[in-house]
């Protein structure tokens, strides 16, 4: 667990440092899931113990430590944990793919982050201005980990220092009380802007719009993921408001493969293309999904042929024919 680290004071480590004439703790990290998105918790991580005077590098299984972490977001039906460490003093495992119960402790998690252990990531900014979220939807942990109220966490300038782009990780921004205020430091930031996890059309107005308006976004990213909430009035009202015109900048994930049937599924996907947004499927639990959800997310997800090809029905004609010049397998 990541707060076990309180118990970890730094007199307490005595790894010689070799040709340095001092003690240092050692510390290596383990990024479980890979290294194609950068680990916020490690980069915190880094940060603290580099601040301490530590030595930090990635865990190497030829090097010995007397602290590893090992963080994983996902669990293991996307990210398996094979990793096994058995040179160091202490492991301390963390992150919801382990456990949602752990946490950084407060000293870490208000930490800047060490961006430069993710070098191919330096120009980007990542973190969280608010947490938690209100919806408590059943396919996702937020609520159950971090509350069903969406409060701030953070100001812009605890993970931003003039990097050209924001990559923002809340679960839903809009239902925090600060909003406002908090869209106003993207604002003033003129950084580029991804609300990563989107924004609940839901808590759209024409006061956080206009803010979102002055907001320097590539997309905006939404979700309409139960087939039983009518999402369309909110969808269309958002239209209204927004200065965003190209419908390939407004994208809307449909979540697929949880109670809902194909029907339902098709009904979202053209119902948010005749609207003018872009539709993008998502598969909960993908190895579990019928085949037609599958060729549903091909359809939709390759926009070559989701706007050559008008309707799903004659997507699927075309798959299988000798005369078609592409497959759905490509």
């Amino acid at each position: 667990m990541f707060e076990q680290l309180t118990l970890f004071p730094a007199q307490q480590w005595h790894h010689r440092c070799a040709g340095q004439g001092r003690y240092a703790v050692r510390v290596a990290l383990c990024d479980v899931d890979s290294h194609h998105w950068p680990n916020l918790c490690l980069m915190k991580l880094s940060a603290y113990h580099k601040a301490q005077g530590h030595f930090v590098e990635w865990w190497r299984p030829d090097g010995y430590y007397d602290l590893v972490y090992k963080s994983r977001v996902f669990t293991d039906l996307y990210s398996k944990d094979d990793i096994v460490v058995n040179n160091a003093d202490k492991v301390i495992c963390g992150g919801t793919g382990y456990d949602l119960s752990n946490r950084l402790p407060d000293a870490v998690e208000h930490t800047y982050p060490d961006y430069s252990i993710y070098p191919e990531f330096q120009s980007t900014a990542y973190g969280f201005l608010s947490r938690g979220c209100p919806r408590a939807c059943g396919f996702c942990i937020v609520s159950e980990k971090e509350g069903r109220r969406s409060i701030q966490v953070a100001d812009l300038s605890e993970f931003w220092a003039g990097q050209r782009e924001i990559k923002l990780l809340d679960a839903n921004l809009l239902a925090c009380p600060d909003h406002e205020r908090l869209l106003r430091q993207l604002i003033e930031s003129r950084a580029w802007v991804d609300f990563t996890q989107g924004l609940d059309i839901r808590l759209a107005t024409p006061d956080n719009v206009a803010l979102l308006n002055q907001v320097r976004t590539k997309a905006v990213h939404f979700a309409w993921d139960n087939p039983n909430d009518d999402l369309a009035p909110y969808f269309r009202r958002f239209l209204e408001l927004t200065n965003i015109r190209d419908k390939r900048r407004r994208t809307v994930y449909v979540l697929t493969n949880y109670g809902s049937t194909h029907e339902q599924d098709l009904y979202r996907v053209e119902t948010l293309r005749g609207m003018g947004y872009t539709p993008y499927v998502m598969i909960y639990n993908k190895p579990s999904a019928p085949k037609i959800t599958l060729q549903l997310q091909r359809w939709v997800n390759n926009k070559r042929i989701f706007y050559t090809v008008g309707r799903f029905e004659d997507f699927m004609e075309g798959s299988g024919s000798p005369k078609s010049n592409y497959s759905m397998w490509d």
